[in-house]
């Protein structure tokens, strides 16, 4: 595995080998050992599979509070996705500050987002398929998310807002700034 930190710390994009020849590829995308040497010492005990139809689907910025925070390791297999992560732990040196790397299926390559990020994606082509895997279970007493347009944050989304395509529920979100301190450092 190839890893890339990024301007946030613990964010990692990460780019398990792919192994082709003539009959297709194999990669092994998860092993705990291998994450575990570059500082993910995670456990997760649920997958998450996503199709997004359109170009301009926007997901998120979602994240859980404690003690159901989620930590998510998180892959392409269809398409293209610009990732966001932003940092939402009050008193962290780079709260409010956020990464953003495209992921596809083509650079076969994840993101390790931890706990006390936001997190979201925009598809960049149509039937995008995103898996990804959680350290907690879904709970929506702890389901929680931040505008995604905030403009505070500064994010350079690859799609107009009035052409983004989002659900009610991620229309519904507050800004930052309006966001009770679920993360400390």
């Amino acid at each position: 595995m190839q890893v890339q930190e990024t301007a946030l710390a613990g964010v990692k994009v990460i780019a398990p080998k792919r192994f082709s020849d003539a009959r297709g590829f194999f990669s092994e995308t998860y092993n705990q050992r291998a994450l575990a040497e570059i500082g993910i010492d995670a456990v997760f005990v649920q997958d998450n599979h996503s199709l997004s139809r359109d170009k301009g689907v926007v997901r998120g910025l979602h994240f859980q509070s404690p003690p159901h925070a989620q930590g998510k390791l998180l892959r392409v297999i269809r398409g293209a996705i610009l990732d966001v992560a932003v940092d939402i732990r009050r008193g962290s040196p780079s709260y409010g500050r956020h990464v953003s790397v495209e992921l596809s299926a083509e650079d076969w390559n994840q993101i390790w987002v931890p706990e006390g990020f936001a997190h979201g994606f925009c598809t960049l082509t149509n039937d995008t398929e995103v898996l990804y895997k959680v350290t907690a279970f879904y709970e929506p007493a702890h389901d929680h998310g931040i505008a995604w347009d905030d403009p505070d944050l500064g994010i350079d989304w690859p799609i107009d807002a009035g052409q983004a395509i989002l659900s009610d529920k991620d229309r519904q979100h507050p800004r930052l700034a309006d966001l009770p301190d679920y993360f400390g450092l």
